[in-house]
């Protein structure tokens, strides 16, 4: 049976005005909550962490672990 990359989570770089993707995938893994973040929906991500969040209140949530 073949595996589709919708099937995966990509890897993907996180810059400051985008992503680039690294391995094709059809989601990413928010960082705080765990739930997959389809690549067309994803809007939230640390350039400093490279992770990826599912909305802006989990983003804020892991930037204020740091004050």
């Amino acid at each position: 049976m073949l595996m589709s990359s919708s099937d995966k989570a990509a890897t993907l770089m996180y810059g400051p005005n985008g992503f680039r993707v690294v391995k094709p995938g059809h989601f990413v893994v928010c960082a705080m909550s765990g739930v997959p973040v389809p690549l067309e929906e994803l809007r939230y991500w640390s350039v400093e962490r490279q992770e990826a969040y599912a909305s802006a209140e989990l983003s804020t949530r892991r930037a204020l672990e740091d004050l």
